[in-house]
């Protein structure tokens, strides 16, 4: 069963947002709205009847809710009254309509009046019953009726929560869970038709303890922010300040829809709003959408509500020697034992917070899901935590854990019970050695470790770590084999920098390719971005000691494995993702093949801090410029030099792989991964491919055109204007000019052709130079500490 064209009936921010998607992924999308009460009598004007799906697009359009701007073009619009018979021509059909139970199946009576038998339809739904959504639907209406249930936005969240009915085919399944996988990029989970399947049932119970929790240990907002972000494994937006991004409005109506869903849960009551929340609605302070909820900003200030008074005051530091313990651990699993583990506010909160989340989460199997790795993936994937429930079991020791509940006078869940009374002491395990290595986990059903599934079209390095010791490995960077005649070389420095390490390690590790049996390598890694830049503590210290030489040497350095990448006589390609800026952006630029997530943030940004780049950087971007015109061709190529020139010189990133494109940092040849977890392999598969049909190195560059002096002048007429309109401070211009002399390959008299050495030559000339300025040193200081460009 092929996608090929999807409807999506309704407009709201969820049904835009998943027509986006879809549109993102290559498909033709059909968006339907309701015609807009009031319109006059008579109406018949098509923008005005489609006026909410219309607003949606391009709403979504402002928001990033597209990869590329070119992919709204790919969204039809609609509306329910003139339009629901275009379903006919789709493949399938999502209803995300109000969450109403009568209002859905009064639409699904009108889309079976055109849906073409086959066309399979699903429902976002996030608490309804399947059951109760298709009674009274035709067999194949229900063979082919399933819920999807997106996490929102749909661009950035990962999960997708399916749930199949027991009418529902297989192939239906299976169609939707591959589609969503390989070309919608999601992380999928499979749920029980149960209330808020997997992640909406733990994670709101999560937030609505975190509210009493506050009240019974007597702290304030921002406390509890500092203690349930990323000391406890979850995102900086905590616990209150997700509230505020999600709409407390929108908290307490899905806390209230779980009590009313779950009468016989044991723990029900947890999921009554706390006062403090339904006044936050009563007066219209719903979050930011409103301008205030528990952080108001007030100018550049952040202000935080406080409880006791309900107005907003300023931030408070907040201290908690238990807090800083924990942020002195260095993976996720030590910082969460070293805050539960003391004996002081912070710690005494985090301890309730985490363990009636772990006794909640483990009473909910087999309720909501039959295996343990669905909730943590639903968990981490869903509300972006770094570990799902039962990987925090396991982290603090499950009977350890177990034992301190109990004196705290919780009744230990029956599945932990069970767990600790067969034989382990953990939920996952590994099993064999080497080669025979196996990932396991505790299964509900059979009461026995089982090998975990393996995703398909997924690499994981961590496995890699487990069979075998690195081929090759420092303190930057480890090369691992990853089969099929493929190596991956892995950073693993603090968000991936460049160090003079990782550029040995990338030299070492093509002169392991060469010189072995092997097909090819990636550059790739599978930390949360792929580099965020060169290693700026060691250029700053440098440059303040004037350590010219060694500042010098390490620019070689960089040029050095830019060029071995390059012209390695098997593929060098890299997997990219996240941040990949500055030197983290100049690797795969040197390389054959780039395999980009969808969601990479790519861009030459060292203008930022005082710098040009110069990791081959300005001298591949010249090179593109001088190559986008083809030999021969008397054609202008100043043009593409000048985009690429503006977005260094703005020291701009892409916002996707698909802008990167857009932007010139990814070719015509090189690939998007939709699904992030699956660009490794699909680099790895590119590897494999350009080896089995004989792959070539490119000619080295020997005649490159540049726009000599010509250009340095007419990109110097753009700054002087840049500067005149006060978009450009006095040292910015100097930079940029500083950027231009490269781009263009100096002062030559005229056009003419270079030496990819002789530009590289310029880079390091101009980069060294700018390392003497003190307004360069004050940017990159500035930028350390406060993580923010400097504009001086």
């Amino acid at each position: 069963m092929l996608i090929k064209k999807a409807a999506v009936i309704g407009a709201g921010t969820m049904g835009a947002g998943i027509a986006g998607q879809l549109a993102n992924a290559g498909v033709r999308c059909l968006l339907l709205d309701i015609v807009p009460p009031g319109l006059a009598e008579g109406e018949t004007d098509p923008k005005a009847r489609s006026r909410f799906a219309l607003e949606a697009v391009k709403r979504g359009a402002k928001t990033k809710m597209f990869l590329s701007t070119a992919d709204a073009s790919l969204v039809e619009v609609g509306n329910i009254e003139d339009d629901l018979e275009k379903i006919r021509d789709c493949d399938w059909i999502v209803e995300v309509v109000t969450e109403n139970l009568e209002v859905k199946k009064d639409l699904y009576s009108k889309i079976a009046k055109y849906r073409r038998p086959g066309t399979i339809v699903s429902s976002n739904t996030s608490g309804l019953s399947l059951h109760l959504l298709v009674e009274g639907l035709d067999e194949d209406f229900r063979r082919h009726f399933m819920i999807t249930h997106f996490f929102n936005p749909p661009r950035y969240m990962y999960l997708l929560e399916l749930v199949r009915g027991q009418d529902t085919l297989p192939e239906v399944y299976e169609t939707i869970e591959r589609f969503a996988d390989v070309r919608l990029g999601k992380g999928v989970v499979e749920c029980k038709d149960t209330p808020n399947f997997i992640g909406n049932r733990i994670g709101v119970f999560n937030m609505a303890t975190c509210c009493q929790q506050l009240l019974d240990v007597g702290l304030t907002v921002d406390e509890v922010d500092a203690i349930t972000g990323p000391a406890l494994g979850r995102p900086r937006s905590a616990s209150f300040r997700l509230q505020d991004l999600v709409g407390i409005d929108v908290s307490v109506m899905v806390m209230e829809n779980v009590k009313n869903l779950v009468p016989d849960d044991e723990s029900v009551k947890m999921f009554t709003p706390a006062g403090f929340l339904k006044r936050l609605v009563e007066e219209g302070r719903l979050g930011r959408k409103s301008g205030a909820g528990f952080y108001k900003k007030v100018g550049k200030d952040i202000l935080v509500l406080d409880l006791d008074t309900f107005e907003y005051r300023p931030q408070k530091k907040v201290e908690f020697d238990s807090l800083t313990r924990a942020k002195q651990g260095k993976t996720t699993a030590e910082r969460i034992q070293r805050l539960v583990a003391g004996d002081d506010r912070a710690a005494e909160y985090a301890w309730r917070n985490v363990s009636e989340t772990l006794i909640y989460s483990a009473r909910r199997v087999p309720e909501i899901s039959d295996d343990i790795v669905s909730v943590d993936r639903a968990i981490r994937w869903g509300f972006n935590w770094d570990l799902g429930p039962f990987e925090i079991w396991d982290a603090l020791g499950v009977r350890e854990t177990a034992e301190r509940m109990a004196k705290d006078g919780h009744e230990v869940p029956p599945l932990v019970e069970k767990l600790l009374s067969s034989g382990n002491d953990s939920f996952y395990g590994s099993v064999g050695a080497g080669k025979d290595h196996r990932r396991v986990v505790f299964s509900p059903l059979t009461l026995q470790q089982e090998e975990e599934p393996a995703r398909p079209g997924v690499i994981l390095l961590d496995d890699s770590r487990h069979r075998d010791a690195p081929l090759r490995s420092n303190a930057a960077a480890s090369l691992w084999d990853v089969g099929d005649g493929v190596l991956c070389l892995e950073f693993h420095t603090k968000m991936n920098s460049i160090a003079v390490e990782t550029l040995q390690a990338v030299q070492e590790a093509v002169d392991e390719v060469e010189g072995g049996d092997y097909a090819g390598l990636v550059i790739g890694n599978q930390a949360p971005n792929f580099s965020a830049g060169a290693n700026l503590v060691l250029l700053s210290a440098l440059a303040k000691e004037k350590k010219w030489d060694d500042i010098a040497e390490l620019i070689r350095s960089f040029h050095r494995t830019v060029l071995r990448t390059r012209y390695s006589t098997k593929p060098v390609a890299a997997a990219v993702h996240g941040l990949t800026l500055g030197g983290g952006c100049e690797i795969p630029l040197g390389c054959c093949h780039v395999q980009a997530a969808a969601e990479t943030y790519m861009g030459l940004v060292e203008l930022g801090v005082g710098l040009i780049p110069a990791g081959g950087g300005t001298r591949e971007m010249a090179c593109r410029a001088s190559e986008s015109v083809p030999s021969g061709v008397a054609a202008d190529f100043l043009p593409f030099l000048k985009r690429s020139f503006e977005l260094m010189g703005q020291a701009k990133f892409s916002s996707s792989a698909a802008e990167a494109r857009d932007f010139g940092y990814l070719t015509a040849v090189d690939r998007i991964s939709m699904n992030r977890d699956r660009a490794l392999a699909d680099a790895k598969r590119a590897v494999r491919t350009l080896a089995e049909s004989g792959y070539r190195p490119p000619r080295p560059r020997s005649a490159v055109r540049v726009a000599g002096g010509p250009g340095v002048a007419e990109f110097r007429v753009l700054l002087h204007q840049y500067r005149e309109a006060g978009y450009a401070s006095d040292y910015d211009v100097f930079l940029a000019g500083k950027l231009a002399y490269v781009l263009c390959g100096g002062e030559i008299d005229r056009e003419n052709t270079v030496t990819e050495e002789y530009l590289l030559d310029l880079e390091r000339e101009v980069f060294l130079s700018l390392c003497g300025e003190t307004k360069t040193i004050e940017r990159i200081d500035y930028t350390l500490k406060t993580g923010k460009p400097l504009r001086n």
